[in-house]
């Protein structure tokens, strides 16, 4: 932020970024491509490749990112910085969009577990941006230095996740799952004295690998393939299916969007880390987050309770609000309502554990969840939507969060809230 805000004033005026409202335009065209590009994706995603929507997206956040670098080193006024910086941040949350829809549909189409990696995933990234934030504020770079750095970062990743898809058809697990690799491809025809041994993951068996004979193992593949003359369900059909886990991401998300991190991010220091303010937030409030909930979101490869039809589900999900309140009572300041009833740190990282732990693990059981209740062919037609309602969630967290901001301070500065809310971006 640091970054932004030193581009943006004009070097006399110290509150020149409030006549950008940059916080406040970052979310807003950071949310906007979101919510309506994965909605758009969810409709349009049978008529153009999925080839073409993958590694194209990859490319282009490439591309955004490597300018977004260049602009650290290249000098210009504040106006067209920022008309930069805007357009930037629209075009790599559209094809951001566009490309987490797309990898939602393609990890539907693998077995439930492969849900759970892809989630926990992502979890690991908020746990290496996390340790970035860290050492950025332990050893104090000048902020050019951090923001390139953190520029540069993404365009390695992308780079390197860019060659990993490009690698995946030839895999043969993949092709064995993956609908749009042809028959031929998919199933070789065992020779005489073949021997060899597959592992299939069926979709109704339970967590289990069976060890078949090659033969079985196309016979049996062959029973679940589709019939490639019967057409998917419209969008319509597969939401009413998968309607419950739907609102059930959306609802985890919004929950956790609404205190994390824009209310969280103002926690003080009181006990453990009494003065070390610039230790405290990166750690206490970015890396445990994002450690408990890789922790939550990796639980669900082992455990996955309650189970998708139970009522329970829902109503665990709902009992998250109780979080709210309770992270809105830790030592959050300035502070003009409300009491503090739990002020040490030891109270904040418990309940900001328990907070991310069952955030992870309910996001990541609704995305497993939703595919499941759906036929194999129309797996990819849910793990688009769910994404969809994925981002609605982070929308409405979002939204609601400066809200309740002022629910605790009427007088929260200006230039604060406009920090969190860059952060939710980021998130």
């Amino acid at each position: 932020m640091q970054y932004f805000t030193d581009r943006l004033k004009n070097g006399t005026s110290s509150t020149q970024t409030d006549t950008y409202m940059f916080g406040n335009m970052s979310v807003l065209l950071a949310q906007l491509p979101l919510l309506l590009f994965t909605l758009l994706n969810s409709f349009l995603y049978q008529h153009i490749a999925e080839k073409i929507r993958i590694a194209g997206s990859m490319v282009f956040i490439l591309l955004f990112f490597i300018l977004t670098a260049i602009l650290v080193k290249f000098k210009m006024d504040q106006d067209h910085f920022f008309s930069i910086t805007m357009a930037t941040i629209w075009f790599i949350n559209m094809f951001g969009a566009v490309l987490q829809g797309s990898l939602f549909g393609l990890v539907g189409k693998l077995p439930p577990r492969f849900n759970s990696l892809f989630m926990s995933g992502q979890a690991v990234a908020g746990i290496f941006s996390g340790i970035a934030m860290l050492l950025s504020n332990i050893f104090e770079t000048d902020s050019e230095s951090s923001a390139l750095g953190y520029f540069i970062t993404p365009c390695v990743a992308t780079l390197l996740t860019l060659c990993c898809y490009l690698v995946l058809p030839h895999l043969r697990f993949a092709q064995l799952h993956l609908e749009n690799v042809s028959t031929k491809t998919t199933l070789k025809e065992p020779s005489a004295n073949s021997s060899e041994i597959v592992k299939v993951k069926l979709n109704n068996f339970d967590n289990g690998l069976d060890d078949i004979g090659e033969t079985e193992a196309c016979k049996k593949l062959n029973e679940f393939k589709q019939d490639p003359t019967e057409e998917k369900s419209t969008v319509p059909q597969v939401f009413k299916k998968i309607w419950v886990m739907a609102l059930c991401v959306t609802c985890v998300f919004a929950v956790t969007l609404s205190v994390f991190p824009a209310i969280t991010v103002n926690t003080k220091p009181s006990g453990l880390f009494d003065g070390k303010d610039n230790i405290f937030v990166p750690l206490c409030s970015f890396i445990v987050f994002n450690v408990m909930d890789w922790i939550g979101r990796s639980l669900t490869s082992r455990l996955q309770w309650p189970s998708m039809k139970s009522h329970l589900f829902p109503f665990f999900v709902v009992l998250r609000v109780v979080f709210i309140p309770a992270l809105m009572l830790c030592n959050i300041q300035p502070r003009a309502y409300l009491p503090v009833l739990f002020n040490h740190d030891m109270a904040y990282i418990i309940i900001m554990s328990l907070f991310a732990m069952t955030s992870g693990y309910f996001a990541c059981l609704s995305m497993s969840y939703a595919p499941q209740l759906v036929r194999p062919k129309d797996a990819e037609t849910a793990g688009a939507l769910m994404t969809f309602f994925l981002a609605l969630g982070l929308s409405l967290g979002a939204g609601r969060s400066h809200r309740l901001t002022l629910v605790i301070s009427l007088y929260h500065q200006h230039e604060q809230v406009s920090n969190d809310y860059f952060f939710e971006a980021q998130v």
